[in-house]
């Protein structure tokens, strides 16, 4: 089971989720690359969800623990849905839209936890336009932060299968 494959992937979401930990402009993390990665490469479930929920909860309890992380890890475990719809399908094109989508999805759900718990904004339909006006500098990096992590992971895990056949999904790994 756990086999070469397995550890790399491991490896290289546990770096990402570590890399959270270094100084970076805000918002500027790799949490929907590490879902979407996870969801589109680990080929059982069970992984593709484990090892990316489990790598975001050991980097937040040395980040700290927030209200909004029920919304954060419900938008994780979507993201990595995502990403197992991803896995027979992946193309430059479809990794991209998909990047772009998680990054929305978090956006949308993050902020408007913001606003309903946060006590910044009113509630109402204008609290709730000024909470996502407000946050829009906010994803310019998340997108940007999710982009390239998202190159880093599949383009890194895709370099490597190239040169480490032992790396490339055999059929009795499939089910």
């Amino acid at each position: 089971m756990f086999n070469s494959r397995y550890l790399i992937l491991t490896a290289m979401i546990l770096i990402a989720a570590i890399s959270r930990l270094i100084p970076h402009p805000p918002n500027f993390a790799p949490i929907a690359a590490i879902a979407l990665f996870g969801g589109a490469y680990f080929s059982q479930k069970r992984f593709a969800f484990i090892v990316p929920l489990a790598a975001l909860f050991l980097s937040d309890l040395i980040l700290g623990l927030h209200q909004l992380m029920i919304l954060t890890y419900g938008c994780f475990v979507a993201i990595i849905a995502i990403g197992l719809w991803l896995q027979k399908r992946r193309t430059a094109s479809r990794i991209i839209a998909t990047a772009f989508m998680s990054s929305v999805l978090f956006f949308v759900v993050t902020n408007f936890g913001v606003w309903m718990l946060s006590g910044m904004y009113t509630k109402n339909i204008n609290g709730l336009m000024t909470c996502y006006i407000a946050a829009l500098p906010f994803f310019q990096n998340t997108l940007a932060g999710d982009l390239v992590y998202i190159g880093i992971l599949f383009g890194g895990f895709a370099f490597a299968q190239k040169q480490f056949p032992a790396l490339r999904l055999s059929t009795s790994l499939t089910h």
